[in-house]
C-alpha cells in the first residue's frame, strides 16, 4: 500500500514538474505579435527616415509587428491619415504617436486622436508629439478638463518649446523601474531639450535631462484617465539619436510597458522577446 502511495506522489511530482516546465514554453509559442501602429509626419523632422529606423528597431528586438501611418508632408499641420477616423488604431495594441502637428488645434480633430487612448489603448509619444495639438497658448499651465488641456492631460507632461541644439546628458532616476532598469547615463549627440510647464500628478518622471542651465524631465510615464499606460520621451529629434541602440531599447522597454508586457526585470515577458 505504501508502495502504491509513494509511486502515486512520484507520478504527481512528475506531472507536476512537466507542467511547471512546459506551460511558459507553450505561453511563449502561443503569444502573437504585438501589433503597433506607429504615427508619422509633418515638420520640421526627418520622419521618411525615422518612421523605417523605428519600426526596424522595435521589430529587430520584440515579438511585434509595426505599421505606419505616414504622411509625408513638412509642415505643422500634416494631412495625417488617422485624421477623421477615429477608429484608427481599431485592433492594435498600441499606438506610437511620433507626428510633429504643432498648428493642429482643431478640437474635434484631437479628440478623434485621443479617443482609442480613451478606451484604452496604451499610447507611446515621441518627441515633437509632446508639441502637437496645441489649442490656446501652450506657455500658459492647463486648466484639467479644458480643450486647452485635452492633448496634456494625456501626456501627463506639458510641454511648451526647446531651446538650441547641444548634447543632452541624461539621467535616470528608478533604478528598479523595468523601464530604466539597467540602463546607464548618457549624453546625446546634439539634440532639443524640451521644457517642463507642467507635470500632472499621475505623471511619474523617470529620467532628467541637463543642457547648460536647463534641467528638465525627459522620460516619464502616465495614467490617462486613471486605466491607460502612456510612455513618452521628448529625446529624439536627429537619426543619430533616434538609431542610438541605448534610445531604441528605451523606446521598445516603454512600448512593453505601456502593453503590460514588461517583467520586472526589465525584459519581455514570455512570448515577446526575440
Amino acid at each position: 500500500m505504501k508502495t502504491m502511495f509513494a509511486q502515486t506522489l512520484t507520478l504527481l511530482a512528475a506531472s507536476l514538474a512537466l507542467t511547471l516546465f512546459t506551460e511558459p514554453s507553450s505561453l511563449a509559442a502561443d503569444a502573437k505579435p504585438l501589433k503597433v501602429l506607429l504615427v508619422a509626419g509633418g515638420c520640421c523632422h526627418d520622419y521618411a527616415k525615422q518612421k523605417d529606423i523605428l519600426k526596424n528597431g522595435i521589430e529587430a528586438r520584440i515579438n511585434a509587428t509595426v505599421d505606419i501611418a505616414y504622411a509625408d508632408d513638412d509642415t505643422t499641420h500634416p494631412k495625417l491619415p488617422i485624421y477623421g477616423h477615429p477608429d484608427y488604431a481599431t485592433g492594435y495594441d498600441v499606438v506610437i504617436h511620433d507626428e510633429c502637428a504643432a498648428d493642429v488645434n482643431d478640437p474635434a480633430i484631437v479628440e478623434a486622436v485621443l479617443k482609442p487612448h480613451r478606451d484604452g489603448i496604451p499610447g507611446v509619444n515621441l518627441h515633437c508629439a509632446m508639441h502637437c495639438y496645441r489649442i490656446g497658448n501652450p506657455n500658459d499651465p492647463v486648466t484639467p478638463g479644458t480643450p486647452h488641456g485635452l492633448w496634456f492631460e494625456y501626456l501627463g507632461l506639458q510641454s511648451s518649446g526647446h531651446g538650441a541644439q547641444a548634447p543632452i546628458a541624461i539621467h535616470f532616476l528608478d533604478a528598479e523601474n523595468p523601464i530604466t532598469k539597467g540602463m546607464s547615463d548618457w549624453t546625446t549627440v546634439n539634440e532639443e531639450l524640451y521644457n517642463n510647464v507642467k507635470i500632472f500628478d499621475g505623471a511619474r518622471p523617470l529620467a532628467r535631462g541637463k543642457q547648460g542651465q536647463g534641467d528638465f524631465v525627459v522620460v516619464w510615464t502616465n495614467l490617462y484617465q486613471g486605466k491607460t499606460r502612456v510612455f513618452s520621451t521628448t529625446i529624439g529629434h536627429n537619426n543619430q539619436t533616434v538609431e542610438d541602440p541605448r534610445y531604441l531599447d528605451l523606446v521598445t522597454r516603454g512600448l512593453l510597458w505601456a502593453c503590460n508586457k514588461l517583467g520586472d526585470d526589465g525584459k519581455p515577458l514570455p512570448g515577446y522577446g526575440k
